[in-house]
């Protein structure tokens, strides 16, 4: 398993041949190589971590389809049967199992073959368990996993997780923050003191 030797062939030539130029004086100044090649805005990174995040994601079926780690069934009449054991966004991962020592300890052996094979690092200060429902044993899946608790509701991405979506007062400030970021964003297209 693993990617061709051409196709690693173009990747590294991406990497290794870029080259930056910076305005001085609203001029460039000509061209000069990189020592970290690969840099914040670059389109290839993410490319590359939604590669990786694919193998992430393979894993957690792998397992799944072996029976050792259980998501959990959706019984919305129109998605009847559907089994959801992980959700992937950008780089944040939610992962959902029974609340078993056995199924964290599979969990722990998918996280640790990624970080063997992607050479990518799991920062277990920054994950939570949230438990749903009643786990009495929540505490002792933290400490085993080095997780913290967190309770619903909770905010994943800046929105509210497990709120009854209906309520107004759950909205509330991220409709704030929207105004906010949009009368910020617009004041910019209009001259100093004109409303």
């Amino acid at each position: 398993m693993g990617f061709p030797d051409r196709w690693r062939k173009w990747i590294s030539f991406c990497i290794s041949t870029v080259r930056f130029s910076i305005l001085v004086n609203s001029e460039a100044s000509g061209f000069f190589s990189s020592s970290r090649s690969l840099r914040q805005g670059d389109p290839l990174p993410l490319l590359l971590f939604i590669l990786v995040m694919k193998s992430l994601s393979r894993l957690v079926i792998k397992v799944g389809e072996e029976g050792f780690l259980n998501g959990f069934q959706i019984t919305n009449p129109p998605t009847e049967g559907l089994m959801t054991s992980h959700l992937l966004f950008v780089d944040d991962t939610l992962v959902f199992w029974k609340p078993e020592e056995g199924n964290l300890g599979y969990l722990r052996c998918i996280l640790l073959s990624f970080e063997a094979m992607s050479g990518l690092r799991v920062n277990l200060s920054k994950s939570a368990l949230i438990p749903v429902g009643d786990v009495p044993n929540v505490h002792v899946l933290a400490s085993f996993s080095g997780c913290r608790v967190d309770y619903l509701p909770s905010s994943y991405l800046g929105l509210p997780l497990g709120a009854l979506y209906k309520s107004i007062a759950i909205w509330d400030p991220i409709i704030e923050r929207f105004i906010r970021n949009w009368q910020a964003g617009s004041q910019s297209f209009y001259p100093e003191g004109v409303d």
